[in-house]
């Protein structure tokens, strides 16, 4: 029977990773699962960022532990998921958001070295993330929420940026694959699919009018999507309330793509 009198959404003693988890998007679901009682571990490569934002999440009264980890290194992945477990005894959720856009190339003049400088961050990276967090999950025999964050780059024709729209669209089929395979462990394993959103990576082409003239008259809200915009999914896939939720794709993007 199910009590009524429990918030589904209250992730106190809840332990969740957050990969670039700095700023932007990253740092915007780590803001809404602090705020809902989890205890956060924030991953990136800038110490200092991440030091900032730590402080900044802290105000929200649970623990934040920031960790400096470069997502393509196996080896550093691997003991950054040992050090959650040493500190918190377990780890509850991970999101895998870690990510660069690369250059705007066209297709003829990109190497394949700098096709894979993004596919080594954007998939790699997220496999690596992905698999050593359901490794300590099954460990510890709690269950617990995998999250992937795509792109609309995965549905959509992206012109000089082959390898970023290759790694978001392998992102989704990968959490397809990991929901099938983890579910009777109790993981469930979702996709995040954000649209326009405001953030460092998006900043200069948001700036350009010729580009926000085109684009933003298709966001049925009228407005780039913010940080905050992704918390709210963020503690619903961490929480309790989506048990029965996985292999999906939730796409955040403001009903561009609908319209």
């Amino acid at each position: 029977m199910t009590r009524i009198d429990v918030n589904p959404f209250d992730l106190t003693g809840h332990v969740a990773v957050v990969t670039g988890g700095g700023s932007g998007l990253g740092l915007g679901m780590a803001d809404g699962l602090a705020r809902a009682g989890a205890s956060v571990v924030i991953v990136g490569r800038n110490a200092e960022r991440l030091d900032a934002a730590a402080v900044s999440l802290r105000g929200h009264g649970n623990p934040v532990l920031p960790l400096a980890c470069d997502v393509t290194d196996e080896d550093a992945v691997t003991a950054t998921m040992a050090r959650v477990r040493d500190e918190f005894g377990w780890l509850d959720s991970c999101f895998a958001n870690a990510g660069v856009r690369g250059r705007f190339t066209p297709v003829l003049d990109t190497s394949l070295e700098e096709f894979r400088s993004v596919t080594r961050v954007d998939l790699d990276g997220v496999f690596l993330t992905l698999r050593e967090a359901a490794r300590q999950m099954v460990a510890a025999g709690r269950g617990g929420s995998l999250v992937g964050v795509s792109s609309l780059g995965a549905l959509q024709g992206m012109p000089r940026q082959p390898a970023y729209a290759a790694s978001k669209a392998g992102v989704t089929s990968m959490m397809d694959s990991l929901a099938v395979e983890l579910a009777r462990h109790g993981i469930r394993a979702n996709t995040i699919q954000p649209g326009w959103f405001d953030t460092e990576m998006t900043a200069e082409g948001l700036a350009d009018e010729r580009f926000s003239s085109r684009v933003l008259p298709r966001v049925p809200v009228r407005r780039w999507g913010a940080a905050e915009d992704v918390a709210g999914v963020a503690v619903y896939l961490a929480s309790p309330a989506s048990t029965y939720h996985t292999g999906d794709v939730l796409r955040i993007d403001g009903g561009y793509l609908k319209f």
